[in-house]
């Protein structure tokens, strides 16, 4: 239980590595308090984080699946029963996959976890962000969405071909944007403000574990790509930069940009509203 009521805290999805990781070690270091909802385990090699985790400032959540709904929504009422508040919510857990593959609940597993997943967080924690100072909320989306070419529910949901990383992982990443873009005039009415943000092209590979990315991906991202800690600076900026005034809106290099098929974000929200009402919360 948090009993440093002067300290922000921030809740941050796949804190354990990449981005995730980088961005909890930056909040830890400026004194706020985070809570982290990952799968894997912190390095046990990293003394802030351990020291961290001792003193209270640091509190972990471990689910065995966030694309599985019963690991999840038991989880999530363990922190609702245990925190008091979140000033800032950094719905950042994702990944790419090799293959085309579904979650327990029968849909594509890059929409589950990084468009559906991220809403489903977003309304059971809704009351402990109304509780917080900063009421903001930010998704980690990305770039990649500008190569998307078709759009719609159905391919979201069951696509007809697989593409490593301008395939679903692009579409989710677009779907969670439209969505983000969607939700905002419902959520301003409770002072909350939400935005995506692209963190930029990071190296987060991890040894021994198969990416999804494109095999000429790889390479480069190794030779080019930014360290963990630019993207981590990204979302911390669009949390707290020159745009924290601003909601729903698309972070693109530090900037606000236009969002293809802006059209179908109504539809989005709808879709993963109904996925929400009559698969998880029913379940509870």
């Amino acid at each position: 239980m948090n009993n440093r009521q002067d300290e922000n805290i921030a809740m941050i999805t796949g804190a354990s590595a990449g981005i995730g990781l980088e961005l909890t070690r930056k909040l830890l270091s400026e004194g706020w308090q985070v809570v982290a909802l990952n799968r894997s385990n912190f390095p046990p090699d990293d003394m802030r984080i351990q020291e961290a985790d001792k003193s209270g400032g640091l509190r972990i959540y471990k689910t065995a699946d966030l694309a599985d709904y019963a690991s999840l929504r038991e989880t999530l009422e363990e922190i609702k029963s245990k925190e008091q508040r979140i000033d800032i919510l950094f719905n950042n857990a994702g990944g790419t996959f090799p293959e085309l593959s579904y979650s327990k609940q029968g849909r594509e597993k890059h929409y589950e976890l990084m468009t559906v997943v991220p809403y489903i967080i977003l309304m059971e924690l809704m009351e402990l962000i109304k509780s917080g100072h900063l009421k903001t909320v930010v998704n980690t989306s990305s770039s990649a969405l500008k190569f998307t070419k078709e759009f719609n529910i159905e391919i979201l949901e069951r696509p007809k071909v697989f593409r490593k990383l301008i395939g679903p992982y692009a579409t989710s990443k677009l779907a969670l944007s439209l969505w983000t873009q969607a939700i905002a005039p419902q959520l301003a009415k409770d002072d909350i403000k939400i935005r995506s943000v692209d963190p930029g092209s990071n190296n987060t590979l991890r040894k021994g574990k198969n990416s999804g990315l494109p095999i000429v991906v790889r390479p480069l991202m190794k030779l080019f790509f930014s360290p963990p800690t630019h993207g981590a600076n990204k979302l911390y900026e669009g949390a707290l930069g020159e745009h924290r005034n601003e909601t729903g809106v698309f972070l693109l290099k530090g900037q606000v940009a236009e969002l293809k098929f802006k059209d179908q974000a109504r539809n989005v929200l709808e879709r993963i509203n109904a996925i929400y009402e009559h698969e998880f919360s029913q379940g509870n």
